[in-house]
């Protein structure tokens, strides 16, 4: 299965106008708000930057896109080509690679030139007894034994986070496949998110709150907040359901989130 398949199963010339990236719309709730920012969502031929653009026109949401490396974006030239198609609009320009050593496609001048890159643990070597390469997201994936597989996951977030390559934000945190979703609570100890945690701190990444996925969990994000670590949302979509972040703000309302706990990146959008 494709990544990210069974996700679809389960005036905008005014808005072109350059704009800081503090003026992002804020939810507000009492004291509490927040950037109503979502840096993780996928165009395809027919989910367009022009329908992301009605999207915001009419929401208020504001954007930020992401390719997969190796697939339409796979070296300097298609790299060059998906930053320049999306200057002209007020969206981040992000990558969300899938595995460590993606940054040898590119040359650092044009890596450079992202606003981000954003990337998950998600696909895992030998991630269970029979050697597969699991990619998590899929509901067929086969885990005998839930152990041996958070050891694997452990050692795929960690490396993920601790590589040398460019990284801003680490995508899905705490995902569990479908089959051992049950025992979330069991299965992410309190020493685990602690290394996760420390992990992020000493790399100063920032965590994305996927609203598709509902993760991280209140405990998580208060324990990175405790730390100083900021936060993104990301609805992980590429249709009309992009900006809904119906779980990022409601878990940003409970954990009481600030515009000052997120990160939001620093270019002007809407200038090159």
């Amino acid at each position: 299965m494709h990544r990210r398949t069974f996700l679809k199963n389960a005036g905008i010339a005014g808005s072109l106008l350059a704009i800081s990236p503090l003026s992002c719309t804020f939810a507000k709730s009492g004291s509490e708000e927040f950037p109503l920012l979502d840096l993780h969502v996928h165009l395809t031929d027919s989910f367009t930057i022009d329908s992301l653009m009605e999207i915001s026109k009419n929401t208020g949401v504001r954007f930020g896109v992401v390719e997969n490396p190796g697939f339409r974006v796979r070296d300097d030239a298609t790299l060059e080509q998906y930053i320049e198609s999306l200057l002209p609009y007020p969206v981040y320009i992000g990558l969300q690679p899938m595995r460590p050593g993606w940054s040898a496609l590119f040359s650092p001048e044009l890596i450079a030139k992202l606003d981000y890159v954003l990337m998950d643990a998600q696909t895992i070597p030998s991630g269970n007894n029979y050697g597969e390469i699991l990619q998590i997201w899929n509901f067929d994936t086969y885990i005998d034994d839930p152990e041996y597989f958070m050891e694997k996951y452990m050692a795929q977030i960690l490396q993920v986070i601790n590589n040398d390559e460019p990284l801003n934000i680490f995508g899905w945190p705490l995902f569990l496949p479908v089959c051992i979703a049950r025992d979330y609570y069991t299965l992410w100890t309190e020493d685990r998110m602690q290394q996760i945690i420390a992990a992020l701190k000493n790399k100063k990444l920032n965590i994305e709150i996927n609203d598709l996925a509902h993760t991280p969990h209140e405990k998580f994000i208060l324990m990175a907040k405790e730390e100083g670590l900021k936060f993104t949302f990301g609805s992980d979509t590429r249709d009309n359901k992009a900006g809904r972040l119906d779980y990022c703000k409601y878990i940003a309302k409970k954990c009481n989130l600030k515009s000052e706990d997120f990160f939001i990146p620093s270019r002007i959008i809407g200038k090159s």
